[in-house]
């Protein structure tokens, strides 16, 4: 029984994956990112990172982006978020998904991507946006799936914040930029 409980879990994960990606629409979805420095929009694409739109929406949905913080700003970088608290606490995620890097989106200015650990099949729910073309990430596998549509204004008023180091993390903003929510734009 204990060998066969890591391939019982990978098969549910598959299954899981599969039931996903059929409640998401391959058409462009638009979100947006209410910030304590303005509101981002953000175009999604099902169509080449099904997966990863759909982790992302299940987050959304599941309103867990709600009152986090960018705790990862780095000037002519980026600025990341979507899994810390202002206190810098972590929230819990969802296990991690496949990496759906290749699909020809790039790591270009304004491009959203997930954040993930050294493995290639690590990223949860945490995020960044490109403030900079950061191609190089692609060949790094960094899986972009989407880019913002309006408010890039917001995005480098976020990444000029001054930023320490606090309880060990490095390029916190001094002060927390909130994500005060994130919801599926109102269809037109």
């Amino acid at each position: 029984m204990k060998t066969m409980l890591p391939a019982f879990i990978g098969l549910a994960a598959a299954f899981l994956a599969v039931a996903i990606t059929a409640a998401v629409p391959a058409d462009p979805v638009t979100v947006v990112m209410k910030t304590s420095k303005g509101d981002i929009t953000l175009e999604l694409y099902p169509d080449k990172a099904p997966l990863t739109v759909a982790n992302f929406l299940s987050y959304v949905e599941a309103k867990h982006y709600d009152g986090l913080i960018f705790h990862r700003v780095i000037r002519d970088f980026m600025i990341q978020g979507g899994g810390h608290r202002p206190d810098l606490a972590q929230k819990v995620s969802q296990p991690p998904i496949k990496n759906e890097s290749g699909n020809g989106l790039r790591n270009a200015r304004g491009a959203i991507a997930m954040a993930r650990e050294e493995a290639l099949d690590s990223a949860t729910c945490q995020f960044y946006i490109n403030t900079v073309d950061n191609f190089g990430l692609d060949q790094q596998k960094y899986c972009v799936f989407g880019k913002v549509v309006a408010g890039l204004d917001v995005v480098d008023a976020i990444a000029a914040v001054p930023t320490s180091t606090q309880k060990g993390y490095d390029n916190v903003p001094r002060e927390p930029v909130i994500i005060l929510s994130v919801r599926r734009a109102a269809a037109s």
